[in-house]
């Protein structure tokens, strides 16, 4: 992601550039449309067929689009402009569409309006009349997209008893797009991320825009499950069913029936127990250790990890068809560094929630502090910078935060002396550097640390990382 100029600019900036796709077999079309356009400010990508443009929408978001009407296989009747027009209304009705063609005539103009483009011009155009037709339609659009976004926000982030999910930055739309396209639903979701991103938050929000918000959402840490009471803590026990069994326990799937059960770091389900849950998943059946009663249970999964499932199931790590199962949609949270224009949004977010709970009078960060925090990369995500902000309130003597009591530089540099560090800040740092230097693969950094993947797990949450 590119890097903000500043700060203040990252957060300040609400109108988009407007985006233009053209769509004519002919150069000096494609030229003229954008000669004329982009001095205007104006955005333009140019493509020669129809095949082209479809390719093009799939590849980046556009605020209009300006089509011929007649290509190369057909270059009177209009059709092949017609059919891309209905592939366009396929993919998103929403997008405005302006047709053109040089032989145009008042059936052609009508029956392209009635198969939904929003205008028609004809060849030679009019400049003053494409280039407003262009803008109008194009800030419509961007209004009503905005309008769209505003009414997601309300309903997802405003939700009684909700945590407050922070998304303004761009590369956040599309996961709050697919929470409030899948939140509806009863499909598993597989939310995938770095350690930190905010994967159990969104866990509670699909939950909670399902129909099943007033039952249970029952969360459990697969990746802290020993694997001796793993089948127990999840399906249940009976009384006898081993020695400790003194009796009958309700497993984590018929404590979430009716309701939605939230399975963290499933990458790390042993694969003796992977063939359990998957069968549990196909028919909605388990049995209690020690019992050969079969209970049916209706739950919808929510699964999220920081691994990469498709390459621990192709090294044989991960069943695939459990993979198949668990993300019949992914959401993939981006780290922090890809989202910086949350960094100030959340940072006085989490500064007002800790001056109340510690009764200070800090009423912001010094802009010197947030020139910091934005260039900081941040390894640990938004659970880092929620940390560090909740320990700067408590050290800040002033009202506003400055860099020294983030202390993000003196207790993350690499070449500070380990003298006057205490074993847990010796340890966290080492943790976070190898952690970083395995591009948060827990496997691969449990074995450089020497420690089980549950023992790393247990760390990571001890020091937020």
């Amino acid at each position: 992601m590119p890097k903000p100029a500043s700060w203040r600019q990252a957060i300040s900036s609400k109108q988009n550039p407007i985006r233009v796709l053209v769509a004519d077999d002919q150069p000096h079309i494609l030229e003229a449309v954008e000669l004329l356009l982009q001095p205007q400010g104006i955005h333009v990508d140019s493509v020669r067929s129809p095949q082209l443009l479809l390719e093009a929408l799939g590849q980046c978001d556009y605020d209009v689009l300006l089509i011929d009407l007649n290509y190369t296989r057909d270059t009177t009747s209009g059709q092949e402009g017609l059919d891309l027009l209905a592939r366009i209304q396929e993919m998103d009705a929403r997008l405005p569409v302006i047709v053109m063609t040089a032989w145009g005539n008042i059936e052609l103009a009508v029956e392209s309006i009635k198969r939904g483009a929003r205008d028609f011009v004809q060849k030679p155009w009019e400049n003053e009349r494409l280039v407003s037709l262009v803008r109008v339609h194009a800030e419509l659009h961007q209004a009503l997209r905005r309008a769209r976004q505003l009414e997601l926000e309300n309903r997802l982030l405003r939700a009684e008893g909700m945590p407050e999910f922070i998304a303004a930055a761009p590369a956040m739309q599309p996961v709050l797009e697919l929470i409030a396209q899948v939140g509806p639903s009863d499909a598993n979701v597989l939310i995938t991320g770095e350690h930190g991103t905010g994967k159990e938050i969104v866990a509670k929000l699909l939950h909670a825009a399902s129909p099943r918000a007033r039952m249970a959402l029952v969360a459990v840490n697969a990746g802290g499950l020993p694997e001796g009471t793993f089948e127990s803590e999840i399906f249940g026990h009976v009384k006898g069913a081993f020695t400790d069994a003194r009796t009958d326990r309700i497993g984590r799937f018929e404590l979430a029936n009716g309701g939605t059960l939230f399975l963290d770091e499933i990458a790390n389900v042993p694969l003796r127990q992977q063939a359990k849950l998957l069968r549990v998943l196909e028919t909605g059946e388990l049995e209690r250790v020690g019992s050969s009663q079969t209970r049916r249970v209706d739950v919808r999964l929510l699964s999220a990890t920081n691994a990469q499932l498709h390459e621990e199931a192709a090294a044989g790590n991960f069943r695939e068809d459990l993979l198949f199962r668990l993300n019949t949609v992914e959401i993939h949270l981006p780290p922090l560094r890809e989202r910086r224009e949350d960094i100030p949004l959340l940072a006085q977010h989490f500064l007002t929630r800790n001056r109340t709970r510690y009764r200070k009078q800090v009423n912001g960060f010094s802009p010197a502090a947030m020139q910091q925090m934005m260039q900081y990369p941040w390894p640990g995500n938004v659970r880092e910078l929620e940390h560090t902000v909740e320990r700067a309130v408590l050290l800040c003597r002033g009202e506003e935060v400055e860099p020294a009591n983030l202390a993000i530089v003196a207790a993350r540099s690499s070449t500070q002396s380990f003298e006057n560090m205490s074993i847990d800040e010796v340890e966290a740092l080492l943790i976070r550097k190898v952690l970083r230097r395995c591009d948060g693969n827990i496997s691969q950094a449990s074995e450089a640390l020497g420690l089980s993947r549950a023992a790393l797990y247990r760390r990571i949450e001890k020091y937020g990382l």
